[in-house]
């Protein structure tokens, strides 16, 4: 899980290493997770945590629980808890937005400033594969066109600005429009809900809590999340690495030199020759690996410098 989380950073060019990222903790599993290898890796971790008092008595175990166990090793180490109590329901009646986007508006708005204030990187959220295919299917569901079928970025822009400028959504803030500014980065992103259960409990055996409105079919994305439970680890997998293929083939139409373009790009040239590891042959162009050789049933692709030679098989 450290080593493949750590790549992951890397590959995607998330962090610096030792950069300081505002880790956003909830208490569950996958935030606990997240915070957990973000610290082994070296990263000076800002830690904040919300309570939406959306969930009664079980927001406030929640935070009591991020207090307890994570609030306390900070204090030990001289740092602080970053805490925040939001009255959900009343700024969603003031602005007339459902309950989720005033939960979203306020807390992206709230890390935003934090990140600042704290002079963060990045703001790190630790969504998954799961999550990631949750997010596609639930837009087929809706309908989409290619864009929806992209999910989550690795790193995309963040919502909001601490300290004024224009903003990408509806929410004004003193009148002024707030935009990007401060990145959110998804570490987790290679990896699945059922590994970071594994790494918690049989690895670091580190506690975490669980949201019961997870279970709550009625909401349209618990309903795909429980279908999920009946695919299999391979199946999610796939699912995730689609909708990475399509920020490929969105970012190359919209003239955007990524990682992703450029592996899309590749797979068109190549698509005809049946080679399978589209990625690592990517790689290896972008490392300048001379001499490295690939092989599918036809054909033979040889890396010389940064330029890729195919031969058909006699």
């Amino acid at each position: 899980m450290l080593r493949r989380v750590l790549k992951y950073i890397r590959d995607k060019e998330l962090l610096e290493k030792g950069d300081r990222v505002l880790v956003c903790v909830s208490g569950g599993a996958d935030s606990v997770a997240l915070l957990d290898v973000l610290q082994r890796g070296g990263y000076e971790c800002v830690v904040a945590h919300c309570n939406f008092h959306l969930r009664g008595e079980e927001s406030d175990r929640d935070e009591r629980f991020v207090r307890e166990v994570i609030g306390e090793r900070l204090k030990a180490k001289g740092e602080k808890l970053w805490v925040k109590d939001f009255d959900t329901v009343g700024y969603a009646q003031e602005k007339g937005i459902s309950i989720e986007m005033a939960a979203r508006e306020l807390r992206y708005r709230w890390f935003a400033e934090v990140a600042a204030e704290t002079g963060c990187k990045a703001i790190a959220v630790a969504h998954h594969q799961n999550d990631q295919a949750e997010t596609v299917l639930l837009n087929l569901k809706r309908g989409t066109g290619i864009r929806g079928l992209c999910g989550m970025r690795a790193k995309s822009g963040n919502p909001y600005e601490a300290r004024g400028g224009r903003l990408q959504h509806s929410l004004e803030v003193k009148g002024e429009r707030l935009e990007t500014g401060i990145p959110i980065i998804r570490p987790l992103l290679c990896t699945t809900r059922d590994y970071i259960e594994h790494y918690l409990r049989d690895i670091r055996k580190i506690d975490w809590v669980d949201d019961s409105t997870n279970t709550d079919i009625s909401i349209k994305r618990n309903a795909i999340r429980e279908q999920l439970k009946h695919y299999t680890k391979a199946e999610i997998e796939h699912i995730a690495a689609t909708a990475e293929h399509m920020q490929g083939y969105v970012d190359w139409l919209e003239g955007r030199e990524s990682q992703e373009a450029g592996r899309a790009k590749l797979y068109e040239e190549l698509k005809d020759y049946g080679f399978a590891e589209i990625d690592k042959i990517y790689d290896a162009l972008q490392k300048g690996i001379g001499g490295k050789i690939f092989r599918s049933a036809t054909h033979v692709a040889t890396i010389k410098k940064k330029k890729i030679e195919i031969q058909k098989i006699e």
